[in-house]
């Protein structure tokens, strides 16, 4: 398949119909508890980012979802550090097949969801204007979009098992594949 050399360093991948994806505005109210640590700090994150109603719009002006995952070992279930290193490995990976996808199959026109807030930069310049608007990865989640519920319409593993942890991106492209 045209991705098969693009989504080496992935665990599962699958593209599905932009249409397909639902939106549960809800998940903002965890959002809004700051258990992330993102909540008024980043733009992908709210309240900065769009309204949940502005990226279903946009998302849903895309024809195709490529999504993806990367699975992480940890230690144990609290172990914070692997997660994030977890994380940080993933948006790498993330940042990777977008510039993949536009060198190598030259798609242009897509937009970047990843776990959680952005971490192109080190730190957000939030309230500062993003600098590099451009290479943005915004958060699956602030969009409305349940990631279980994403895995099911992907027919992707949510869950790969003790002791790992499974990070999503989604991909939003209108080239014809």
């Amino acid at each position: 398949m045209i991705y098969d050399s693009i989504l080496t360093n992935v665990c599962e991948w699958a593209v599905i119909p932009a249409k397909n994806l639902t939106f549960s505005p809800e998940l903002l109210n965890y959002c809004k508890t700051n258990a992330c640590g993102n909540y008024n700090k980043s733009w992908t994150c709210p309240p900065a980012c769009e309204s949940v109603e502005e990226q279903r719009k946009k998302i849903l002006s895309y024809k195709e979802a490529l999504i993806f995952t990367t699975v992480h070992k940890l230690e144990d279930s609290f172990d914070y550090e692997s997660m994030t290193r977890g994380r940080k490995r993933h948006t790498l990976i993330t940042i990777e097949i977008k510039e993949k996808l536009n060198e190598l199959l030259g798609i242009h026109d897509i937009l970047v969801y990843g776990a959680g807030g952005c971490l192109v930069c080190e730190e957000c310049s939030f309230p500062v204007p993003c600098p590099y608007p451009e290479k943005m990865i915004r958060s699956i989640e602030a969009a409305g979009i349940n990631v279980n519920e994403l895995s099911k319409a992907a027919g992707i593993a949510y869950n790969n098992g003790v002791n790992t942890v499974t990070f999503f991106s989604m991909i939003l492209m209108n080239n014809p594949t």
